[in-house]
């Protein structure tokens, strides 16, 4: 009997850490999913948070400020909404005798504001650019992010939009979360962008939360895959099935992959399995001594030699399909 007992305690105790454990990773979930528009301090980067800020964040979540669009672009631009799965805002920078039209999409926790300077570079290498808010940041409507799973098909949304208009020449650029959604989007809707550009897309999005909890010195499991279970449910998905590796299985068009070799965020190896899997052209840049962060602030003259190099690339191979048409 007292042996029964011992193990009824045992048991008990080992189901109220369970369901601890479970409310925990409920609100952590909703709040790394969800922005706020108070006035309240956005929780610092893992790396920089103290001892005690850790154990705050890891018991209370994180605080997410919604982003808001702090500068705009100093060419004359237009501003755009779009109906898709929440209404979303984009600016449209046109470009004189433009040789096409680059979308660029940001990163969890930015908005389209932070991607002006890489606009800048595309329009002086002579692209008009669209930029996009996602759902939940800048002026677009809502307060929910899902780490590119529902923004895919507002990736699909601002490709449809430009098709309309009659554009051709049509690219796709992302930085972090944005590359997921656009490699998510050609995934579900077949689109053909002529060419795209990904910098540290995440291998699956279980991976992705395992590397917040390690940036953390926080143990994995079970807390990860918790998290990420009531992440998915919260939002209307499963989680577990968000997965940027498979995605790249469906990718034709070139691709140019950029990576930061010291990126605490996104490992190598996630890196190299979705160039594995990529088909078609493709070409991967890794920066030494660079991070999870705007390439452009350490690499600017490398970056913007990449990408030169990439355009080149897909222009060189429409001129020979072109000449092949002709000869046939």
């Amino acid at each position: 009997m007292k042996v029964l007992k011992k193990r009824i305690k045992i048991i008990g105790f080992l189901l109220s850490i369970f369901v601890m454990m479970n409310i925990i990773a409920f609100f952590h979930a909703y709040k790394f999913t969800h922005f706020t528009e108070n006035n309240s301090e956005k929780t610092k980067s893992p790396e920089k948070l103290s001892t005690i800020e850790k154990v705050k964040t890891l018991f209370f979540g994180v605080n997410n400020i919604k982003p808001k669009n702090v500068k705009y672009p100093s060419q004359k631009y237009e501003i755009i909404k779009l109906k898709s799965n929440k209404e979303i805002e984009c600016w449209l920078i046109k470009n004189k005798n433009s040789k096409g039209t680059i979308v660029l999409f940001h990163g969890y926790g930015g908005e389209k504001s932070s991607l002006i300077t890489k606009s800048d570079e595309f329009i002086k290498q002579g692209f008009s650019t669209l930029l996009v808010d996602f759902m939940g940041s800048g002026n677009s409507e809502g307060n929910q992010t899902t780490i590119g799973y529902k923004e895919a098909e507002q990736v699909k949304t601002v490709f449809d939009y430009l098709t309309k208009t009659g554009e051709n020449n049509i690219y796709l650029f992302g930085t972090s979360m944005g590359s997921v959604a656009i490699m998510k989007c050609i995934y579900d809707n077949k689109i053909k962008p002529k060419g795209i550009i990904i910098e540290c897309p995440f291998g699956s999005m279980y991976d992705t939360v395992c590397a917040r909890f390690n940036k953390m010195n926080v143990p994995t499991f079970p807390m990860a895959g918790i998290l990420l279970f009531w992440g998915g449910i919260q939002n209307g998905f499963w989680g577990f099935s968000h997965n940027p590796t498979e995605y790249a299985k469906s990718i034709n068009c070139p691709t140019l992959l950029l990576y930061g070799e010291k990126d605490k965020s996104v490992s190598r190896k996630e890196i190299d399995e979705i160039y594995f899997n990529l088909k078609g052209i493709k070409k991967l840049n890794v920066y030494k001594g660079t991070g999870h962060e705007n390439y452009l602030i350490k690499n600017k003259i490398e970056w913007s030699k990449n990408v030169i190099e990439f355009f080149k690339t897909i222009e060189n191979r429409s001129g020979k399909q072109h000449l092949n048409l002709q000869k046939s």
